[in-house]
C-alpha cells in the first residue's frame, strides 16, 4: 500500500467526517474493493478509526477527532516525502508538505524532511531544452476534479482543428509531454495537451465509470501504442559491448536473443516499419549485420546507395583533398 495514499484516505476523512468506501474509491481514482482494504488497514494499522455498518454508515474517526497521522510508520512517512519532495515544486505544493511535516510524530520528521530533499527530478534529457508546462493543464485538471464536460478545439497530425465535447478522466504527464485521457462520443480518447488549441469548461456534469482507474486506462493506452511501435521485427549480429546503446535507441522493443559466436549476439529490434528500423541502424556502418527480415536490409542498401550517390566524389571533399596534395595547380 502506498504512503501517500493512506495519508490521503485521513485527509478526506477529517475533511468530510464519515466516508464510504465508494466516497474513498472515487475522490482516488481506485476500485471500491482498493478502497475497502486501505480502510481496513488503516485500522489494523492502529489509525483511530471505525465502521459504523448500516444504512448511513461508514468509516469515521474516533470521536470526529482529526488524527496526527501517527498510524503511520517510519519507513512510509519516509517513502511519502521521498515521492511528494521532488514533485511539490509549486508555493501551495511545498506549503502542503510543511504541514504534513507538522502532523508527523517528532521522532519521524528529520528522517521525513531529509527524505523531502534527498532528491531532484530533472525530466529535461541531455541535449534537449525544458518543455514549459502547457497553461491549458490547470484548466483541465479543474474540470477533472469537479467533473464538469469540457469543449475542445484539438488540431490532429494534419494541422486540421476539430471540437468536441468530452468527459476529462485524467491527465498523464509521459516523457514531459501532457496527455488527456477523456470519453467522447466516439468512445475513449487520447489527446495531447500542446494541441489543444481552446478549452472551454461547461457547467454539465462529466460522466466516469463506476470500476474506472486512471492509472489502468492510461496502462491500456501505453500498450496499444507500444503494440504499434513493434509492428516490424528485425535481427541483427552484434558484438555485446553494443547491446546496451541498441537499449537506448529502441528501448523496450530490444531483446537479446542467445549467442551468436566471435563475441557476438543475436539481437531483437522493433520499430513501426522496416525504413524506421534502417534509419536508426544506417549509422552502424559495418558495426553489425542485418540477418532478416529483407525488407529492413533492402532498406539499408537503399539508404547507402543514396548517401553513395550524394556524397561520392564531393566537390568540397575533393577541393580539400587537392590542397593537401597540392594538386590542382599550375607551377
Amino acid at each position: 500500500m502506498r504512503a501517500d495514499r493512506l495519508v490521503a484516505v485521513l485527509l478526506l476523512m477529517q475533511v468530510r467526517g464519515r466516508v464510504t468506501a465508494a466516497d474513498v474509491a472515487a475522490e482516488l481514482q481506485v476500485s471500491v474493493a482498493t478502497a475497502r482494504r486501505d480502510l481496513e488497514a488503516l485500522a489494523s494499522a492502529g489509525v483511530p478509526v471505525y465502521p459504523q455498518p448500516g444504512r448511513g454508515g461508514g468509516w469515521q474517526l474516533v470521536g470526529g477527532a482529526r488524527t496526527d497521522l501517527s498510524g503511520l510508520t517510519a519507513a512510509e512517512a519516509q517513502a511519502l516525502f521521498l515521492l511528494a519532495g521532488p514533485a511539490a515544486v509549486s508555493p501551495e505544493a511545498r506549503a502542503a508538505l510543511r504541514k504534513l511535516m507538522g502532523a508527523l510524530p517528532r521522532t519521524f520528521r528529520t528522517d521525513a524532511g531529509a527524505a523531502m530533499d534527498a532528491t531532484i527530478v530533472d525530466p529535461v534529457r541531455w541535449g534537449e531544452r525544458d518543455r514549459p508546462r502547457p497553461a491549458m493543464v490547470d484548466l483541465l485538471q479543474t474540470a477533472v476534479i469537479r467533473r464538469r464536460k469540457v469543449r475542445l478545439a484539438y488540431a490532429g497530425r494534419t494541422g486540421a482543428a476539430t471540437e468536441r465535447l468530452v468527459d476529462p478522466w485524467g491527465l498523464i504527464d509521459k516523457d514531459d509531454i501532457w496527455y488527456l485521457l477523456a470519453d467522447t462520443d466516439r468512445g475513449r480518447r487520447t489527446f495531447r495537451v500542446d494541441r489543444i488549441t481552446r478549452a472551454e469548461p461547461t457547467g454539465l456534469s462529466a460522466e466516469r465509470p463506476d470500476d474506472f482507474t486512471l492509472a489502468g486506462a492510461w496502462q491500456e493506452v501505453v500498450d496499444e501504442i507500444e503494440r504499434r511501435r513493434s509492428r516490424t521485427w528485425a535481427t541483427v549480429l552484434v558484438e555485446e559491448r553494443f547491446v546496451p546503446i541498441l537499449r537506448d535507441q529502441f528501448g523496450r522493443h530490444c531483446h537479446t536473443d542467445g549467442e551468436a559466436g566471435h563475441g557476438r549476439v543475436r539481437v531483437r529490434l522493433a520499430a513501426p516499419t522496416p525504413l524506421d528500423i534502417a534509419r536508426h541502424l544506417a549509422g552502424w556502418g559495418t558495426l553489425l549485420d542485418v540477418v532478416e527480415p529483407g525488407s529492413v536490409r533492402r532498406e539499408l542498401a537503399r539508404i547507402g546507395a543514396e548517401l553513395a550517390g550524394r556524397y561520392t566524389g564531393d566537390p568540397e571533399g575533393q577541393s580539400g583533398q587537392d590542397q593537401a596534395s597540392g594538386g590542382g595547380r599550375d607551377r
